[in-house]
């Protein structure tokens, strides 16, 4: 609108500007905005009929797809979904696959965040949940009942850098028509794609490496595409059955594509975890380094592990690089490119010795985040494991001298350096004290 002295002040000052010149920027634009304009009665029909165009911020924006696109790239997958969180990228993941009265089978290594989710949350909507040892194929096939609808695990564990077999879990899921559904936050597409080994659906953290300046939240969920009615339509009706309205359904519309159509079209939008624009701007200007952030915190992270692993302070070293690490072997099928940066470290002295460090580090942060390019240190028996049982942390790799690095892209020798300062002081004793 040009400016018009005989349109009133209150008038211009909300539409004067509002269109804008035809331009072609080189970065992703942002699209700060809730809803877009239609150019006729019958384009507006046409979006709320078939989804062509931009209606509504919450059910697409071109900043957004633009993000969506690039991950599902990345992770070899035939589309993506950005939400809010990571959290919310479980919570659809998992509600566009189970209902009420159905069961899930789960990692008994997972984040603390979708234990909880699973175990109060979803338990209290009628789908339960068993918990498996990763390692054990066995369990995972003998907890699958009728009522399974989906396998989930992560690709390492949170504490103890478990390693999970990818192909063999999901080829006993697909034995059922079952999909393995893997939270990959901790390895990135950059050092794994899950899809690429059997999996179904891929989650991630956003937050973390994706974005890696720890300024924004993000979650995303990869579908494969490979949706098969014929294997798995009985156990997934919203999928294959007719809408309430009598229309085609999502298999009949988009084929393999169903369930990661149902992910978009309705789970997501309908529960609501919308992600604003400007983080998803801020999530795909990320992406562009993450290789290369990814390659130097692996690098660091084997370099501190290997560097803790020869301390005398130091009981135990879970990181899956390391050759004493029981999934070692697996870790090198799955990793090739490196093991991540994430691992844990058990102290000989127990929880004042965790104290000590976590306290006493300059250059490494003291906070609840990972995937950082900043070193970030938490102690899990404290925090991310403080709802768990004794036992239940245990069997996790966790104890009262546990701590948990998240390595960053600092130069190794200030790393190691910080770490050196930190222990000193901390007592040297040949087992841990175990304080509850």
């Amino acid at each position: 609108m040009a400016a018009n002295a005989d349109i009133g002040f209150s008038t211009r000052q909300v539409h004067a500007g509002s269109a804008t010149a035809h331009a072609s920027p080189r970065a992703t634009p942002i699209y700060l905005t809730a809803g877009f304009t239609f150019d006729s009665l019958d384009a507006s029909a046409e979006h709320f009929g078939t989804g062509t165009g931009f209606g509504y911020t919450r059910t697409g924006n071109p900043t957004i797809q633009a993000v969506e696109e690039r991950l599902a790239c990345l992770e070899g997958g035939d589309q993506a979904v950005l939400v809010s969180s990571g959290q919310a990228a479980v919570t659809v993941a998992l509600l566009a696959l189970a209902g009420a009265g159905d069961h899930v089978v789960v990692s008994e290594h997972i984040y603390e965040g979708t234990r909880g989710l699973l175990l109060d949350n979803l338990a209290r909507l009628g789908i339960e949940t068993t918990f498996v040892p990763t390692g054990d194929l066995a369990a995972w096939r003998d907890a699958i009942t009728p009522r399974t609808r989906a396998l989930f695990a992560e690709t390492l564990s949170n504490a103890r850098n478990d390693v999970l077999d990818i192909a063999a879990v999901s080829a006993i899921g697909r034995e059922r028509g079952i999909p393995l559904v893997v939270d990959s936050t901790f390895t990135t597409p950059y050092l794994l794609r899950p899809l690429e080994h059997g999996a179904a659906v891929v989650v991630h953290s956003a937050s973390k490496f994706l974005a890696g300046q720890g300024a924004v939240l993000g979650g995303v969920i990869v579908d494969d595409g490979r949706f098969d009615a014929a294997a798995s339509g009985h156990l997934f009706p919203h999928l294959v059955q007719t809408d309430r309205l009598g229309g085609a359904s999502f298999a009949e519309r988009h084929g393999a594509r169903a369930r990661g159509a149902y992910i978009r079209e309705s789970a997501a939008p309908r529960f609501g975890p919308s992600p604003s624009p400007l983080n998803a701007f801020l999530i795909g200007q990320g992406i562009e380094t993450l290789s290369l952030r990814v390659e130097r915190q692996s690098q660091n992270a084997l370099a501190v592990a290997r560097w803790l692993e020869q301390r005398p302070e130091v009981e135990r070293v879970d990181h899956v690089g390391l050759e004493s690490h029981p999934d070692f072997d697996l870790g090198r099928r799955y990793l090739t490119r490196g093991a991540g940066s994430v691992f844990t470290v058990t102290l000989r002295g127990g929880l004042e010795a965790a104290r000590h460090v976590v306290q006493s580090v300059e250059l490494i942060t003291h906070m609840t985040h990972l995937g950082d390019v900043r070193s970030l240190v938490l102690h899990p028996q404290s925090t991310s494991h403080s709802a768990r049982t004794v036992e239940e942390r245990r069997r996790a790799g966790v104890s009262p001298g546990t701590i948990r690095l998240s390595i960053g892209i600092e130069d190794i020798d200030d790393l190691l350096a910080d770490l050196e300062q930190a222990l000193v002081g901390v007592p040297v004793v040949e087992r841990e004290t175990v304080v509850l």
